[in-house]
């Protein structure tokens, strides 16, 4: 082998040095792109907070260059005839690539543009290609950096995972940045991002560097970090040794689920239970306990001893034996009933659909929970903590109320700091006193309708409106199955009026005006697949003949279902509720339903649901 083949280099480089005009492919066993929505979730938290503890609104854009950098990691590349092949680091440069393209398409309206195209993609020999050359991805980059979107239509899990993770880089970046910090953030992930590239100049090297870095025996992460920490200060070795076991128990029942969950509880536990402040929003604020959790969370807890009450030996062990085993087990539970709907832990189903960052949503459901609690209180506690999450999204949506992580990571936290370890009573008086004093209500409802940002929103909306009814007449849970979890989609949002604005010329002088009518809620139901498709262009009459056929909520605007279904209007007039059918489906006839869709709104999400456990 020759000096070439043997050669290493490794360099700190930018964003802009690796990505610009190159063209990289991805080797065979690592050519899934796996990142999931927490990744991205702190992907995007250390880089609002690192960038923002530099810039300030008086800066101009040159003083970015003295701003403090961001160190992502190690990249391994292989180099053959001046090719590059990615070994390790896809998953972040993939990540990477889906924020430029995200930052690409937000920054088209600002009259202040940052170029990142070259970065996306280049042109070479008169062909425009992306930099990540991977065939069967080219389609849905390419619709999502034109159109930052892109319809899944059974690819690979690769492009069902970029698409989902594009939607999440939308969902939780940061406001604070999208306006006059916006092209300063875009130089500063340019320039201030920082990679340490590694190229080997023959596969065996490259792949000899890889299973080194990759080698878990080598390297030592935080939560084994802080195991070492913490059974180091146990100074008797039975209990240090039973402490041991304990811990290797649980890890390894947190790796069932995914080879970082450990982090992931560790973070979720700390934040919950433990953390006092948060970062303040201004501009130069430095991080506190709930940022510093997030990134360094062994050293945390070293730097935090009193607070955690691990100052002695016992202490110690204790923690390790009874609270960290209490809390390992409880944070298994919450991932069981996120992952299959379960009975009496419905309201932790529901929410793990909503956009919420999942670091605002479980230091919450944790905060409540004592050692001491009982598992029927802690199902409680569980549900009553879920259901406010549940409504306190929805009050802030239907009143067009973004949840992103950074509009509301304050409110919420303080939510987790005000319900540490409140018992069950306690929780449903603050919540419901917290309800009472929203700035929105469900009023909101009334003007309702989906537009493209919020579409996967209403879908939830109408499953739960459905699920409801569903029940409320006897009829199985299956909101799983109207959310379409699982390998197939199997139900759609389905228009009542057809996308034909000639049938309502008499109602509506100009289009817009009737498409804007068109998606109000009271004119969408959910069907399913197939079932939608056949019929969606039909007249109203038409289409009812078959809305009886499907969902209490779809079947209820015929006269023909309550005719052959007694039992429905009685079972809503016991809960309060006023069905009526319409023969006809005008605009008043729409607003009737808007009207009636806010009443089962308030059945679910009116503070008075809380009495069901007082």
């Amino acid at each position: 082998m020759g000096f070439q083949q043997t050669k290493i280099d490794a360099d700190d480089r930018t964003i802009r040095d690796i990505l610009s005009k190159q063209k990289f492919t991805i080797d065979y066993f690592q050519r899934e792109y796996l990142w999931e929505k927490k990744h991205i979730e702190q992907l995007l938290a250390d880089l609002e907070s690192n960038f923002l503890s530099s810039y300030n609104e008086s800066h101009e854009r040159p003083e970015v260059e003295n701003y403090g950098s961001y160190y992502l990691g190690p990249v391994v590349m292989s180099s053959k005839d001046g090719n590059k092949s990615i070994i390790d680091g896809q998953q972040r440069l993939t990540s990477l690539t889906l924020l430029l393209i995200y930052l690409n398409n937000i920054q088209k309206e600002h009259e202040e543009k940052v170029d990142v195209v070259e970065l996306i993609y280049s042109e070479k020999f008169g062909t425009k290609s992306f930099n990540m050359q991977v065939p069967e991805r080219e389609t849905c980059l390419n619709a999502l950096f034109t159109d930052g979107k892109y319809k899944y239509n059974g690819d690979n899990e690769s492009v069902k995972n970029l698409i989902n993770r594009y939607d999440d880089i939308e969902e939780l970046f940061s406001e604070q940045l999208k306006n006059k910090a916006l092209p300063f953030f875009i130089d500063w992930v340019l320039e201030k991002l920082i990679l340490v590239e590694i190229i080997a100049y023959s596969e065996e090297n490259a792949y000899t560097i890889f299973e080194t870095m990759n080698d878990r025996g080598l390297n030592l992460t935080p939560s084994e970090m802080l195991k070492g920490y913490l059974l180091s200060k146990i100074t008797d070795n039975t209990l240090r040794t039973k402490a041991n076991e304990t811990w290797k128990e649980k890890i390894l029942a947190f790796h069932e689920y995914s080879k970082e969950e450990d982090l992931e509880f560790f973070k979720i536990w700390l934040r919950g239970k433990y953390a006092e402040s948060i970062r303040q929003g201004s501009k130069g604020a430095v991080n506190e306990d709930f940022e510093k959790v997030g990134t360094r969370f062994h050293t945390w807890v070293k730097d935090n001893q009193s607070l955690l009450g691990i100052g002695s030996s016992k202490q110690s062990f204790n923690f390790i034996n009874e609270k960290f085993k209490f809390y390992a087990d409880l944070y298994i539970k919450i991932l069981d009933v996120k992952n299959e709907f379960s009975q009496g832990y419905e309201y932790i189903y529901y929410i793990d659909s909503f956009r919420l960052a999942s670091s605002l949503t479980m230091p919450m459901l944790f905060s409540p929970i004592n050692i001491t609690d009982d598992s029927n209180i802690i199902k409680r506690k569980l549900q009553i903590v879920a259901k406010f999450i549940e409504a306190f999204t929805v009050y802030r949506m239907v009143n067009y109320r973004t949840v992103s992580q950074s509009s509301i990571r304050y409110t919420m936290y303080s939510i987790v700091k005000d319900i540490r370890d409140k018992s069950d009573t306690e929780l449903i008086e603050y919540f419901k006193n917290k309800i009472a004093s929203f700035e929105e209500n469900l009023e909101g409802m009334l003007e309702f309708r989906m537009h493209g940002q919020n579409k996967q929103f209403t879908h939830y909306l109408l499953a739960r409106l459905t699920t409801f009814l569903d029940e409320q007449i006897g009829k199985s849970n299956i909101f799983k199955d109207y959310m379409n979890y699982g390998d197939r989609k199997k139900y759609e949002i389905e228009h009542i009026w057809s996308d034909n604005y000639e049938r309502h010329l008499d109602e509506f002088e100009h289009r817009d005006e009737f498409s804007r009518y068109r998606n109000y809620i009271g004119d969408l139901v959910l069907l399913p697949n197939g079932t939608n498709q056949s019929f969606n262009d039909d007249i109203y009459e038409e289409k009812i003949i078959h809305y009886v056929k499907e969902n209490s909520l779809a079947a209820s605007i015929a006269k023909f279902y309550y005719d052959k279904n007694p039992n429905f209007k009685n079972a809503m007039n016991a809960v309060g509720i006023q069905f009526k059918y319409h023969d006809n489906f005008y605009k008043n006839d729409l607003l009737a339903r808007q009207e009636l869709y806010k009443s089962i709104a308030e059945k679910i999400w009116s503070s008075d649901y809380f009495d069901e456990w007082s």
